[in-house]
């Protein structure tokens, strides 16, 4: 009895313990809170109310903001100050800088450059990953400032390098190289410059980092690209636009390099490609040039030729040779004067193929003849056909022809933009409807608008752009539209299997009606 007891008498005292700590405690924070009060009543400042966390973690904080919103954040305290000075990423324009053009359509210049000035110099201490400078609106800017920023932003920390200059550069300012040695250019993994003369000098090693170069405008010699794309051994794009200079374009031995991207080089001849790995190849130009692609990986190809003659003559026949293994493949033509003829070779394995027709100039193109491309791709499964309006009668209904007989197992999609009522263009409609085993949906849209595919623009379709405004569509665009519109009726509608659903499209009947015309 006398253990039991005891046990219960020290129990007690514990459970005394306890709520005289518990008073204590709270004494303890009510005259905290007191004090604090007292503090702002007396006007002194409070404690900083951020949380007491390592700067590192706030400079991590901030690098996934915009840049805009970490900049507006400095206001706020040092520590976001602090911050916005190590914000990796800088994309500075007239834009992102909150500054306007005047009526001449020129920035204000001095504005320009001091907040970038500023900008930079802040964050000289620690350093940019990104740097996006375009200033292609400041036709006055003087190359100093230029040449002075590249000065401060190129680092052994920068990662990636875009330059958006004024096209009278294009003649006047050199890309300071130099800056990109002494270890400066090592983590460089994309650099995209535009008007300027970009000169790498023989046996230049500090790009190794390099992944996707971007020239456009730029004066660059062929043996210059040649040494800087054999010392880029990680470069995994490259991208050259309106490359005047280069007449022969060399691709060394770039094991990584997977897409090639080529447009408006007005000197071009030849592209010879040796890089094994290739699988995308994209061209531009008016007229075709000499063509080596010694990778049989090329999976992707989009080709258009602004000023040559028969272009689809051209690809039905040498491409199936030359890109044995195409997956996918997109073709422009603006000259097409004779029709696609049909051959033996074949896509064995294109199952996207887009064909863009300036049809316009040549109205007596036989849209049918297509048809030897959807016969040359035995596993195809989307074809999209797009071309400008063919003025032209549909004739006589009575003498429709048909090609032979040839069942296109795998097509599934297929989408005609700018849909007219061109007999062949009819005729080819039917020879897919006939012989797409497969096919799931057909698109006939009567306008070939490249901004408003899905048809979400046009004012009598979609409610929400009631207060919008359709393209303008000229008169006789309007009346072929609508001509096109009848003929799928009368021709088309009544061959569309149950099973394929079928998506017609026409011009805004609000903003294109041909009566207040």
């Amino acid at each position: 009895m006398g253990l039991l007891a005891l046990k219960r008498l020290m129990s007690k005292q514990q459970r005394g313990r306890e709520r005289e700590h518990r008073r204590h405690k709270v004494q303890g924070r009510n005259k905290s809170i007191t004090s604090r009060s007292k503090a702002t009543k007396d006007g002194r400042r409070l404690r900083n109310p951020l949380p007491n966390l390592p700067e590192e973690i706030w400079y991590h904080i901030h690098s996934l903001m915009p840049m805009e919103d970490s900049a507006r954040t400095a206001c706020v305290s040092r520590t976001f100050l602090r911050s916005w000075r190590h914000h990796p990423y800088l994309i500075l324009s007239n834009r992102t800088l909150g500054l306007k053009q005047n009526a001449s359509g020129k920035g204000d210049v001095w504005a320009f450059t001091t907040k970038i000035d500023q900008i930079l110099k802040n964050h000289s201490a620690a350093g940019v990953k990104t740097l996006e400078l375009d200033v292609f609106e400041c036709r006055d800017l003087n190359a100093c400032y230029l040449s002075d920023w590249l000065q401060i932003a190129i680092t052994p920390k920068i990662e990636s390098l875009t330059l958006e200059l004024p096209s009278k550069y294009e003649e006047e300012y050199n890309f300071p190289c130099s800056l990109l040695f002494g270890g400066n250019g090592n983590l460089i993994r994309h650099l995209h410059l535009t008007y300027c003369a970009f000169r790498p000098k023989i046996g230049i090693g500090c790009l190794r980092s390099l992944t996707k170069l971007h020239l456009s405008h730029v004066h660059i010699s062929e043996e210059e690209l040649v040494c800087l794309l054999s010392n880029s051994l990680a470069l995994l794009q490259l991208e050259l636009n309106r490359c005047s200079e280069i007449i022969c374009l060399e691709i060394p031995c770039v094991q990584q390099l997977s897409c090639l991207t080529v447009s408006g080089c007005s000197m071009l001849q030849m592209i010879d490609s040796k890089a094994p790995n290739l699988s995308t190849f994209n061209f531009t130009g008016d007229n075709l040039v000499q063509f080596s692609l010694e990778s049989l990986r090329v999976k992707n190809l989009d080709m258009a030729c602004l000023e040559e003659i028969n272009f689809l003559n051209y690809s039905i026949t040498k491409l199936p040779y030359m890109v044995p293994n195409l997956e996918a493949l997109t073709l422009s033509s603006y000259n097409e004067m004779v029709n696609t003829p049909t051959i033996a070779a074949r896509f064995h394995h294109l199952n996207y193929l887009e064909i863009y027709l300036d049809a316009g100039l040549f109205p007596e193109y036989d849209f049918l003849s297509l048809g030897s491309f959807l016969g040359a791709s035995p596993v195809l499964e989307t074809f999209i056909l797009r071309c400008d309006p063919v003025l032209e009668d549909f004739g006589d209904a009575s003498n429709m022809r048909q090609l032979p007989k040839h069942k296109y197992e795998s097509l599934k999609d297929v989408m005609i933009y700018g849909f007219c009522s061109a007999k062949s263009m009819v005729e080819l409609t039917c020879h897919i409807l006939e012989n797409a085993i497969s096919l799931e949906s057909i698109t006939l849209d009567t306008v070939n608008d490249w901004e408003d595919e899905e048809n979400l623009g046009r004012c009598s379709v979609a409610p929400a752009c009631k207060s919008a405004e359709c393209c303008y569509l000229e008169a006789d665009v309007i009346l072929e539209a609508n001509k096109g519109l009848m003929a799928i009726q009368k021709y088309i509608a009544a061959k569309v299997p149950s099973t394929v659903q079928l998506d017609v499209r026409g011009p805004c009947s609000r903003c294109h009606s041909l009566e207040p015309m």
